[in-house]
């Protein structure tokens, strides 16, 4: 698996032998402390409507429990999507040649056509992965037969995801007193899509992220966590704290679209990723984004569709190496 022609060329300097005598604090938190990171039960959110509106609030992120995802579809994803990336560079990158799914390194910032927005070395993020429109699932075959069998394992967890999505969402729109509106859909399901990421592991953590600090461009992000791996660390009250892995059960973080959305009442959370020393981690992403055409309307910001928010961002990146994000919208705000 951990087996260096697997890596992109950039990525595969690392040292990834193993330290002797690993320290199981190093891992993360101590296993005894206990988890800050509000849970939400999705069976029970119409009795926790003012549990979900803090989380929204003082967090930006939550974890999710009794999500109706069955166990077995997540540990098949898992579980195919290390055989994927333990495959040649080469098989992989040829693999995506040409086809709806993207395959990348180095840094997660790609433009819509999937080409990668280009970053000095020194900005290097230590990551590879897979960016999958879902949309076009049903478009894409594979030669390659491990990324067929996760193509099939993501059409099935799609329809989970959407679920989620939704429910989730009216239960924040409800909170909020926006007024629906099918023709205005501020979460639209044929925007959803899915990263799978690895990260590889590295005995000098100081080389790096596995992915810098930013926030999320969508409406909301669903996250599968690798069971093992801790690496998640997210910003709260100045201070990094690590997301620990808990088996069955999936991360949620609200993007800068919801807040905005919101008028800023909900917090689009800052987070990144660290570098484990011993193990590389995977991780499995769901972003779902406002509708195409649907403009954004607050008070704090000025009106602008999701279209225009990705382009300014990637301006930003090209010309700055960072997305500005909403501070671009903000009202009588020139930035």
């Amino acid at each position: 698996m951990n087996n260096l022609e697997s890596y992109p060329p950039v990525l595969r300097h690392l040292d990834q032998q193993q330290p002797p005598n690993p320290d199981p604090d190093e891992e993360g938190d101590p296993i005894h402390d206990p988890d800050p990171v509000p849970v939400i039960d999705l069976e029970s959110l119409e009795h926790d409507n003012k549990k979900l509106e803090e989380a929204c609030k003082d967090w930006g992120l939550f974890r999710l429990v009794n999500h109706g995802v069955p166990l077995t579809l997540l540990n098949q994803l898992q579980e195919v999507a290390k055989e994927l990336f333990s495959l040649s560079f080469e098989s992989k990158e040829g693999a995506c040649s040409a086809t709806p799914v993207t395959y990348f390194w180095g840094t997660p910032a790609l433009t819509p056509s999937g080409t990668a927005l280009t970053r000095g070395p020194q900005n290097i993020n230590w990551v590879e992965g897979f960016d999958v429109p879902l949309s076009q699932l049903s478009h894409f075959n594979p030669q390659l037969p491990t990324l067929e069998s996760i193509r099939l394992l993501l059409m099935d967890y799609e329809t989970h995801l959407s679920r989620i999505a939704t429910t989730l969402f009216e239960a924040m729109a409800k909170n909020l007193h926006l007024n629906l509106k099918p023709s205005k859909p501020y979460l639209a399901e044929n925007t959803g899509m899915v990263r799978v990421y690895r990260y590889p592991n590295c005995s000098d953590t100081s080389v790096g992220w596995g992915m810098d600090a930013h926030t999320d461009s969508s409406v909301l992000s669903i996250l599968k966590q690798d069971d093992e791996v801790s690496g998640l660390q997210v910003l709260k009250d100045d201070q990094w704290l690590t997301v620990k892995s808990i088996s069955n059960t999936l991360i949620v973080n609200l993007g800068d679209m919801m807040q905005a959305i919101s008028d800023d009442r909900y917090k689009s959370v800052s987070h990144r990723v660290s570098i484990n020393k011993h193990k590389e981690r995977i991780s499995i992403c769901y972003f779902v984004f406002p509708g195409e055409d649907v403009v954004i309307e607050s008070s704090k910001y000025k009106p602008f569709n999701y279209n225009e928010f990705r382009a300014q961002a990637q301006q930003d990146i090209k010309a700055l190496g960072y997305k500005v994000g909403l501070a671009r919208f903000q009202q009588n705000e020139d930035c």
